[in-house]
């Protein structure tokens, strides 16, 4: 455990256990990440929280030279929060890990990157996007969209073309389980 980790609490008793179970495996982070230099872990408790599995949260964020990286998980025990959030940001880690050593976090552009990306067997330059989708928009409301958008499964966000300001809007769902609208503009 080479990395400091520095624990903190809101409305919870920091004993002795949770301090000693919280730090030996932030502190093992390391061995997925060499250079992280610091880890910080929040464990908090909200009595207000309208769901009872939303009451524990556990924020882990780890620095090192040149990245940050958070990550915060919610349950209904502050060592299972933990637990969620520290498997959040192992995956994290290993995708910061494929940038990194895959040749994009040296400091070329993406241009540059593109370069070396050559499909073998044609000796052509391969497209910098794997998948390219297309598909129709058509005009609805708002409640419209949720209703496709529940229709169709997805779970992250739809987007949609918006019969009464006649634009593009993106629709996502919220953590506490409302929706959000983005309605984009031209700067």
């Amino acid at each position: 455990m080479s990395n400091k980790v520095e624990v903190q609490v809101r409305q919870i008793r920091l004993t002795d256990r949770i301090e000693e179970y919280v730090s030996k495996k932030a502190g093992n982070l390391d061995h997925y990440l060499p250079s992280i230099e610091e880890a910080r872990v929040e464990l908090a408790h909200y009595k207000a929280a309208r769901d009872a599995n939303d009451r524990n949260v556990a924020q882990i964020t780890v620095f090192g030279k040149g990245f940050t990286l958070r990550s915060e998980e919610r349950s209904d025990e502050a060592l299972a929060a933990f637990d969620k959030a520290l498997d959040n940001l192992q995956r994290q880690i290993e995708r910061y890990k494929g940038k990194k050593y895959n040749n994009r976090g040296d400091g070329r552009s993406a241009a540059e990157v593109a370069e070396d990306i050559i499909d073998e067997e044609t000796g052509e330059l391969s497209p910098l996007f794997a998948k390219r989708k297309k598909f129709t928009l058509y005009p609805m409301m708002e409640d419209e969209a949720i209703i496709q958008m529940r229709n169709l499964g997805h779970d992250n966000f739809f987007v949609f073309y918006n019969a009464e300001t006649s634009k593009i809007n993106v629709l996502y769902r919220r953590r506490n389980g409302s929706y959000g609208l983005i309605e984009p503009e031209l700067g």
